[in-house]
This record gives C-alpha cells, sequence and structure tokens, in this order.
C-alpha cells in the first residue's frame, strides 16, 4: 500500500490579492473627478463614468459597504433601490484603498490621494521619528497634522476656486486633527442629529451656484463594530440611515448630484480560536517584532533591527494560507498603497504586512483590549471589506 505523501501548504500568492482600483475606480478618484466636473484647477476626472452637476454632495455613511447594502434588501429598501445607480449607473461599486479602514478612507476621499501619498497607511502605524505606533484615528500620541499629512484637500482648492464648500458632521469633529488633514476646507457645521445633518446639508448645497458638501454618519460602523452586522442593534441603524438618504434626496435643490459611499465595509468573525488568533500568546508570531500595528485584518509589523527577513518567514509559515503576507518593498511593488508611497510614508509600512483573506483576525488581547473585543472588523481586500457604494441620485 502506498504512503502518503505530505506536502507543506503553499502560502497564498501575493498576485492573488485584488488590489484597489487606484486611479480608475476607488476613494481617492472621487472629489477630484467631481472637482474637475466644476472646473477646479489641478484636478482630474478619473472616474470615467461619472457626468458633472454644478452642485455634488458626498454622504459618507462609516462602514456600510456594497455587500452590506446588497444582502439587506428589507432593511433597506431605497438604497438597495439605488444598487444600479452605482457608479455612473454601471452598477458597480468603488474601492476602499488598502487598508480598508476609516482614517485611511476619509484621508482618501479628503485629499483625493491614495495612502502611499498622503500617508495615512493602518489604524496604527510606527512614527519613524520615534518609534512609536501612531494612532491615526484617535491621533495619540499627537503629532503635528500637517507635517504627518502636508498635501491640500480636495475642500481647500475647491473653496480657493470659488466653490462653496462646507462640510455637515457631528460637532464632535469639528476640531479633531484627522478632520484638519483630511476633510478642512470651506466651513464645518456641527449637527447632532442625522435629520439636522441632512436638511443642513441640503440647504448648503443650494447655498451657490456651484456647491460641493460633505456629510457624514458614523453609527452604522459603531454598531457593526459592538454587536456585528448580524445583529438587530446593526440592522436598526441600516433602517435609520436608508431614511436619512431618501431624506436628503427629497431635499436636492436642482442641478445637484448626491453620492452615497462609505470607507469599508465589514465582516463578523467568531469568538474561537481558529477566527481569532492573539498575537499576544503567540510565542511564534511574536518572535523578532518590536511593534504590531494596523489593526486585526490588516497587520503592519514591524521588526527588531535584522529580524525582518526572518519575521517575514515565520509569519508566512504560520499565516500563509489565511492571509497575504508581503515584505514592505513586495506590498509597496504591488501597489497594495497605491501606486507609489512617498518617501516620508516608506517607514511607516510594516516591516511585514499581513492582509486576511479568511474569515480570521490577529487580535492581541493585552495590548488590544478594546479592539479585540469587537464583533465586526473590516480592514483588508476581501469583497466585503474592500468594495464600497457609489449609489447616486439626481435633480
Amino acid at each position: 500500500m502506498a504512503q502518503p505523501v505530505w506536502h507543506d501548504p503553499e502560502p497564498l500568492a501575493l498576485a492573488t490579492a485584488p488590489v484597489p482600483q487606484y486611479g480608475t475606480g476607488s476613494l481617492a478618484d472621487l472629489l477630484p473627478t467631481l472637482a474637475a466636473g466644476m472646473d477646479v484647477p489641478g484636478m482630474e476626472a478619473s472616474i470615467a463614468e461619472l457626468s458633472p452637476a454644478d452642485r455634488n454632495c458626498v454622504f459618507l455613511i462609516d462602514g456600510l459597504g456594497w455587500e452590506q447594502i446588497k444582502a439587506h434588501p428589507d432593511e433597506a429598501p431605497y438604497l438597495h433601490s439605488l444598487l444600479p445607480t452605482s457608479r455612473g449607473n454601471t452598477g458597480r461599486p468603488l474601492t476602499a484603498g488598502f487598508p480598508a479602514t476609516t482614517a485611511t478612507s476619509l484621508a482618501s476621499v479628503g485629499t483625493g490621494l491614495p495612502p502611499g501619498a498622503h500617508g495615512l497607511t493602518g489604524y496604527t502605524t510606527r512614527n519613524p521619528a520615534t518609534n512609536e505606533l501612531m494612532n491615526q484615528l484617535r491621533w495619540k500620541p499627537w503629532t503635528d497634522p500637517h507635517a504627518w499629512q502636508p498635501y491640500p484637500t480636495v475642500f481647500e482648492l475647491a473653496d480657493a476656486a470659488g466653490v462653496h464648500t462646507a462640510q455637515v458632521s457631528s460637532p464632535d469633529f469639528r476640531h479633531t486633527p484627522l478632520t484638519k488633514v483630511a476633510l478642512s476646507g470651506g466651513t464645518f457645521h456641527g449637527r447632532l442629529t442625522g435629520e439636522d445633518r441632512m436638511d443642513l446639508t441640503a440647504l448648503q448645497l443650494g447655498a451657490a451656484d456651484r456647491s460641493l458638501v460633505y456629510t457624514y454618519y458614523s453609527e452604522v460602523d459603531g454598531k457593526g463594530h459592538r454587536f456585528g452586522v448580524d445583529s438587530d442593534d446593526w440592522r436598526g441603524q441600516l433602517m435609520y440611515v436608508d431614511r436619512l438618504v431618501q431624506r436628503l434626496a427629497d431635499q436636492l435643490p436642482p442641478r445637484s448630484a448626491l453620492y452615497v459611499t462609505a470607507d469599508h465595509g465589514m465582516i463578523d468573525i467568531p469568538f474561537d480560536e481558529e477566527s481569532r488568533i492573539d498575537f499576544d500568546e503567540d510565542w511564534e508570531l511574536g518572535a523578532g517584532v518590536a511593534l504590531l500595528g494596523g489593526e486585526g485584518r490588516a497587520r503592519h509589523v514591524y521588526a527588531v533591527p535584522g529580524a525582518a527577513a526572518d519575521v517575514l518567514t515565520v509569519w508566512r509559515e504560520v499565516l500563509g494560507e489565511q492571509f497575504w503576507v508581503a515584505s514592505r518593498d513586495e506590498a509597496i511593488a504591488a501597489g497594495w498603497f497605491g501606486p507609489a508611497v512617498d518617501e516620508r510614508v516608506h517607514g511607516r509600512i510594516g516591516d511585514v504586512v499581513a492582509a486576511a483573506h479568511a474569515d480570521v483576525v490577529i487580535t492581541a488581547s493585552r495590548r488590544e483590549v478594546h479592539e479585540s473585543q469587537m464583533v465586526g472588523m473590516h480592514g483588508s481586500m476581501t469583497a466585503v471589506e474592500q468594495l464600497v457604494p457609489l449609489l447616486e441620485v439626481r435633480s
């Protein structure tokens, strides 16, 4: 009887990672395309499917990916009815960019640049000047915002070109560093309730012949993280935001285009040892690692000096069937962070970058207590995380 032949599992080929559509269909291409249609100098219409409008509104719903809208026609009947309008009536989504996380995506939206240029390359990344982890959502420890992200926003460029520009969001975000580097320009209007935001957004949109208005809602993401996208709490938020979108659409002034999009989708991860790999309890993954950045499904791994090659080898051996595991140079060459990476950004990217393919996360139960307890997760390049809508309503 022939003896079985055992083979070591092959790691995922990096070429199979679905790289975001930078330059043709990513979040970073949205505002430049709209601004180009309003004759803002220096802007390029990269999303070829969109038609110009005099008044443009972007409503970004945090955490509401393309796959979530498709899967919930009963809870989101209005949003679901708009799916065929996505991306200029092609019925196709955009890609968020890598990693598919809020700080990175909001910077991509506001600056019109991919992560490799604006430099917000993850939830937490290493500051090469201090060798500390920098949380780019909460902006801790404090770092000079304009040194960290020096490029002007599309809102600033549009405002300088005479376009009426406004952001309508929670008052809590008025003075945050993330708002300064990603969304500043024109006027900021803080409103607490979703209904008030929709009403004021419509007024701001009609305040001039050429307008660019941004509004934002966060609680779909919040409920997803806490309870999961398979929860009644999350579905309740989806039902609410569906009504908000229709409320805004019903008030659009003439010659307006409303675009509903998101910063990422979300996936629920079971609470078991196979689905949640605890870095803080895994000596093998921790060997040679100085800092663990990113988040559960999109990790930046910073090695101690001289250990980067060994860390890459181990992470590929341990995780290679479940994660795309790349060296910094491989991830950059593959275009994960965009067509190019600025020199100031290079050291913010991990010596090893791990992006989840399977329904699994790398938690850190001691150093990331809150994040490790989340049900809903995101960050990687899978369709459920990466694909975001670009639903369109015109008046």
